[in-house]
């Protein structure tokens, strides 16, 4: 399955890497190990994590308090957003 990332959630997440990095040397890149691992579990079981609404789902981050929200559209997993936050995941949801 290809996995692309909305703009957004490209820089979130990229964001995220150089804080992990910031707070320990090392950290950034377990916490992108981390969040490949989630990807992998999302194409190979995208509809086993829990709905935000009818097409949005969110998978949660191993260690690190982060879920990646994503919509499968076809062979195409998009990833909307990765979020920290429990409020923009609600935003999310109720706008699709």
């Amino acid at each position: 399955m290809k996995i692309s990332f909305l703009l957004p959630a490209q820089t979130e997440f990229e964001e995220a890497m150089e804080y992990y990095d910031e707070q320990r040397t090392g950290l950034g890149i377990e916490f992108s190990g981390e969040v490949g691992q989630a990807l992998d579990r999302i194409s190979h079981y995208p509809e086993a994590w829990s709905h935000l609404s009818s097409r949005i789902r969110r998978c949660l981050v191993n260690r690190f308090p982060y879920s990646v929200i994503y919509e499968v559209r076809s062979e195409l997993l998009i990833i909307i957003c990765d979020s920290t936050s429990s409020s923009k995941a609600g935003k999310l949801a109720s706008q699709s």
